[in-house]
């Protein structure tokens, strides 16, 4: 029997959460894995409400998330309150540069989940940005695959992936787990493969 995860965020936030969700006719399905450090694949995401939606989400699973900010939001007087809400600061002037910041806080933490949206911007490209795969790669953790699905009305945590080293091949089940996921803007949706090969 697999040990449930142990709550991270208050009480009062999950049943806020529950009772936003049960109002607007949406739910949160599945849970994440009882494990202490790994990223979370965030996807589709074409619109600002994906994020709410997905903190929402979070406050249902009692989990607390964290996530990249650009460094200069970590300035007083604000700063304090964007690292209490999760926010792991990073340099976005230089892509390789932050991936190998953010491999250095999983080292730096006991218990961190990383959540990650891989499209990049909330408009149409060709394909997922890989970052997110080399930093579960170089911090040594799983992949979680989260889900909002607007024809269902759902946010789900789906399979969990250890990261093979071919990421091609992981790419592709990736890809099929999320092919039929419905985005708030189908028409701005990028899937995991785009046209092929995914970009570095």
């Amino acid at each position: 029997m697999t040990q449930s995860r142990p709550p991270e965020v208050p009480v009062f936030l999950y049943w806020l959460a529950r009772a936003i969700f049960r109002l607007i006719g949406w739910r949160a399905e599945s849970q994440f894995p009882n494990i202490p450090k790994f990223v979370v694949v965030a996807a589709p995401h074409t619109s600002n409400l994906d994020g709410i939606m997905l903190v929402f989400a979070m406050c249902i699973f009692r989990t607390r998330l964290y996530w990249m900010a650009k460094h200069t939001l970590f300035r007083p007087p604000f700063g304090g309150l964007v690292r209490a809400l999760g926010g792991v600061p990073i340099n976005r002037e230089s892509p390789r540069g932050a991936v190998k910041e953010i491999i250095r806080t999983f080292s730096e933490r006991d218990r961190q989940i990383l959540v990650v949206a891989p499209e990049g911007t909330r408009g149409k490209s060709e394909r997922w940005k890989t970052g997110f795969y080399y930093i579960a790669q170089g911090a040594d953790v799983p992949l979680v695959l989260a889900y909002i699905d607007y024809a269902r009305k759902v946010v789900g945590v789906g399979p969990t992936i250890e990261p093979s080293g071919d990421m091609a091949a992981d790419m592709q089940i990736i890809h099929e787990f999320y092919v039929d996921k419905v985005a708030r803007y189908p028409d701005k949706r990028t899937l995991p493969l785009g046209d092929g090969v995914p970009q570095s």
